[in-house]
C-alpha cells in the first residue's frame, strides 16, 4: 500500500514535468471559462467517477478516473475517457500525461458526480501533488441534489444503488467499474436536468448554486 501511494502521490510537490506535459497544462490553462449562464441545452457537463483503495483522500490511493460528456442534454459515450492509474499498468511519466489529458478532456466544464467530498478530494490531491495544479472546478453533487429535486421519491441522502432502483435503472449485480458507474450517473443527470428546468433552474450557474445550497442545508440540518 505504501508503494502504491508513493507512486501516485508525491510528498514534496510535483517533480520536473516533461515538456509535453507542461505544454498540455499550458493549453488547459488557456481554455476559456465556459458560459455558466447559458441554458442547459447549450452547456457541456462532464460526469466523473473514480476508483480508489479506500474512502479517505488523505491516506488512500487513487486507482482510476472515468468521465463522460453530457452535451445538449445528450449522453455521449463516445466522448468518454478512462484513466487506469494502477502502478502495474503505467510508469509515473505516463500517469502525468494521462492526468494532463484528463484536464484537456474536461476543458473547465462543470463536473457532476456522486459525493464531491470523496471524488473531488482524491482529484484535488492527485492534481496538486503530481502536476502542481489547484483543481477547483464547479461541482454538481448528485448525492445531495437528488433529494432536493426528487422529494416525492426520497428526501433523504441515500446510496446510489437505491436511486438507481427508484429510477428503474439496471445497475447490474455486484460492484460496477468506474465507467459503468459514470454512465449510470450520466443517465440520472439527464433526468435531473429535465426536473431542474421545470423548477426554473435552467442554467449551469443556477444548478451549481442549487447543489451547493442543498449540500449545505442537508449537512447542517
Amino acid at each position: 500500500m505504501r508503494s502504491l501511494k508513493k507512486f501516485l502521490f508525491r510528498d514534496s510537490g510535483p517533480a520536473a514535468l516533461a515538456d509535453d506535459v507542461r505544454a498540455a497544462l499550458d493549453a488547459w490553462r488557456a481554455v476559456p471559462e465556459p458560459r455558466f449562464d447559458d441554458l442547459h441545452f447549450h452547456t457541456r457537463y462532464v460526469v466523473v467517477d473514480i476508483v480508489s483503495t479506500g474512502f479517505d483522500p488523505g491516506s488512500d490511493a487513487l486507482l482510476g478516473i472515468a468521465a463522460c460528456s453530457v452535451e445538449r442534454g445528450v449522453l455521449h459515450p463516445d466522448g468518454a475517457l478512462f484513466i487506469d492509474l494502477r502502478p502495474e499498468n503505467a510508469d509515473p511519466a505516463a500517469v502525468d500525461r494521462q492526468l494532463a489529458a484528463f484536464l484537456l478532456f474536461l476543458a473547465k466544464a462543470p463536473l457532476v458526480t456522486y459525493h464531491v467530498s470523496y471524488v473531488g478530494g482524491f482529484l484535488k490531491r492527485v492534481f496538486r501533488e503530481r502536476l502542481g495544479i489547484d483543481f477547483e472546478p464547479a461541482w454538481i453533487d448528485l448525492a445531495w441534489l437528488l433529494p432536493s429535486m426528487f422529494e416525492e421519491r426520497s428526501h433523504q441522502l441515500m446510496p446510489l444503488d437505491q436511486w438507481l432502483e427508484l429510477f428503474g435503472l439496471d445497475g447490474g449485480e455486484g460492484r460496477r467499474d468506474a465507467m459503468a458507474n459514470t454512465l449510470l450517473l450520466a443517465r440520472i443527470f439527464q433526468m435531473l436536468l429535465v426536473r431542474a428546468v421545470g423548477k426554473q433552474i435552467d442554467t449551469a450557474a443556477r444548478l451549481v448554486e442549487e447543489s451547493r445550497a442543498s449540500t449545505f442545508l442537508r449537512r447542517t440540518h
